[in-house]
């Protein structure tokens, strides 16, 4: 780990940049991937559904009483 680091600081700076976004452009999209994998694992679950269910209940009243309105 030392050599590339060490290697890494003889660069130019430019070329440090360039490592760097891509290294953070990377880092994001694992990080959006492990995320859109677990939101898929969260709302698959039973229980999520049902509170899904009973969270968009207001909303399902609302939209039936502006019915009439339209």
């Amino acid at each position: 780990m030392k050599k590339i680091i060490h290697h890494l600081r003889k660069q130019p700076e430019q070329v440090r940049r360039h490592i760097l976004h891509i290294s953070i452009i990377i880092a994001g999209i694992i990080m959006l991937s492990l995320w859109v994998y677990s939101l898929g694992e969260n709302f698959s679950n039973a229980d999520t559904q049902k509170k899904l269910e009973q969270n968009l209940k207001p909303f399902s009243i609302l939209k039936d009483n502006m019915a009439p309105l339209w």
